[in-house]
């Protein structure tokens, strides 16, 4: 999905000045969020950036402290969790221990009044779509975490909620499992058609499965766009360095545009050379194209290029991973793919790393928070 909840009639979630604090902490402020019907949205960022306090909100658990929350044009604001038409899904799955599956996820559907058989045919036919066709008359002991994780996704989605909120549902699972489920997780939203709203610190799980993600920083949102967008081309430095890893390189900029420190040249692509002090230049280590001093033009340098030598090696399969240090101290890392066509480089080797200029970035001035400050509610966010 490309559209954004403001190009819709009618947003699914919509988030109007709201702010919330802990005692003197602010968790959440000023925050304005929409999210188009059927969109799966995705908040990230690091411990204490207020996504938790944010979905707690959006849920009924938490209420702001100033600002509007509006589910489907209702205003919900004040509403309580049972009164809002959104299901969530925590980290922990809190399954009932003494029920099957078949009647754990049909529990809410029997306490609205619908019948027995009725409750467990919809519960039959969620199971089904979370791919446990047949475990309705086991517990939930007997199945592993990643099956726990898929009973408490139907559990949720059994009422038919618009908006299921998810609260790291992924965390209690190990890799190989977090990543198949990603791609279940992804096909069930394309499926069922419901608004997710998903939180994670997991940069992988929000790029991998969000239509569209937020990352947010302090209480605030840094940047929000497809992932692609956020990645390529972030609009802030916490951005850039939270979101996969970034090279972060100074520039000096004068009449005649951007320089590093060495005084090589940069260029973006559509962007016009940054005016004043403290911008800077952002490089994605898999965009670096690394050839040793020996191999390269005598001829002058072309922009985004610059030389720089080999401090650290590591082999990682796929990929070696090459530290690298420059003439003026900063540090650089570069993914080179294991093709077998290139050229291994060495410890002390001086290369010429050249990046084109479509593949990096300004980065304005600013100060850079990291975040990582928790607060008792947001310890788990």
């Amino acid at each position: 999905m490309t559209t954004s909840a403001r190009d819709t009639a009618e947003a699914a979630v919509s988030l109007s000045g709201v702010s919330r604090r802990f005692s003197d902490t602010v968790a959440v402020e000023n925050l304005d969020l929409d999210l188009a019907p059927g969109e799966f949205f995705a908040l990230l960022g690091p411990s204490g950036c207020g996504k938790t306090t944010t979905l707690r909100m959006v849920g009924g658990f938490e209420l702001p402290d100033s600002g509007r929350i509006r589910l489907g044009g209702q205003d919900v604001t004040n509403l309580p969790p049972h009164k809002r038409d959104v299901n969530t899904v925590f980290q922990s799955y809190a399954l009932f221990p003494h029920l099957n599956i078949l009647d754990n996820v049909g529990f809410g559907l029997r306490r609205s009044g619908v019948s027995k058989a009725e409750a467990d045919r919809r519960s039959n036919e969620y199971l089904d779509l979370v791919g446990l066709s047949g475990f309705g008359r086991r517990r939930p002991t007997q199945l592993s975490g990643g099956q726990q994780q898929r009973v408490a996704l139907a559990r949720a989605l059994v009422n038919h909620p618009k908006v299921l909120l998810l609260d790291e549902p992924m965390g209690a699972l190990d890799a190989k499992i977090r990543k198949s489920m990603q791609l279940e997780l992804k096909r069930i939203q394309r499926e069922v058609g419901i608004t997710f709203l998903y939180v994670t610190h997991d940069q992988d799980e929000a790029m991998s499965m969000a239509d569209r993600l937020a990352v947010m920083n302090m209480g605030r949102i840094e940047d929000m766009g497809e992932p692609h967008r956020v990645y390529d081309r972030p609009a802030t430095e916490f951005t850039a360095q939270f979101l996969g890893a970034c090279n972060v390189l100074p520039l000096l900029a004068d009449a005649s545009g951007a320089h590093l420190p060495d005084g090589s040249a940069v260029v973006v692509d559509g962007r016009a050379a940054p005016a004043g002090a403290g911008w800077k230049i952002g490089i994605r280590p898999e965009k670096l194209h690394l050839q040793p001093v020996g191999e390269a033009s005598p001829a002058p340098a072309a922009a985004n290029s610059t030389t720089a030598t080999v401090t650290e090696i590591s082999y990682l399969g796929a990929s070696t991973d090459v530290v690298l240090a420059t003439p003026w101290g900063s540090v650089v890392q570069a993914y080179v793919q294991n093709t077998g066509a290139e050229r291994p480089v060495a410890r002390g080797d001086e290369v010429r790393l050249s990046w084109h200029s479509s593949q990096c970035f300004y980065l304005p001035p600013g100060e850079v928070h990291t975040g990582d400050d928790e607060t008792e509610t947001e310890a788990a966010a």
